[in-house]
């Protein structure tokens, strides 16, 4: 069994540099608007270990954060500043994140969305 040592924010920020290379001019843009500097985000109960995820943007109510534990970007709606509320595994780069992200403003259909939906009205 190979023990998991979560990524170290230099890691992290040659990942980050990486995806946006790979991204479309538009996309680059909409990157810079809702990015921020790394910081680790609470999300219970699998990013308790070794302090929670590193979140790197935010718009609106979602968070885009790394799964080191997935070793991907997702993002999750969050209510409360700093806390992840919805725990996905996605294995996308960065610049996939934000495709979907891009989509979901363009068409107003955020499957992100879906898992806190169905979490309310039950």
């Amino acid at each position: 069994m190979v023990d998991w040592e979560p990524i170290a924010e230099p890691a992290l920020v040659k990942r980050i540099n990486q995806g946006y290379a790979r991204m479309t001019r538009s996309h680059q843009r909409l990157w810079n608007a809702i990015r921020i500097n790394p910081e680790k985000w609470q999300q219970h109960p699998y990013g308790d270990l070794e302090g929670g995820f590193w979140a790197v943007g935010v718009i609106g109510r979602s968070v885009i954060w790394y799964n080191d534990r997935e070793g991907g970007f997702n993002r999750s709606v969050y209510s409360a500043y700093g806390v992840i509320d919805d725990y996905w595994c996605n294995h996308d780069e960065l610049e996939v994140t934000i495709q979907y992200l891009a989509n979901a403003l363009d068409g107003g259909f955020d499957l992100s969305q879906i898992g806190s939906h169905f979490k309310k009205r039950a």
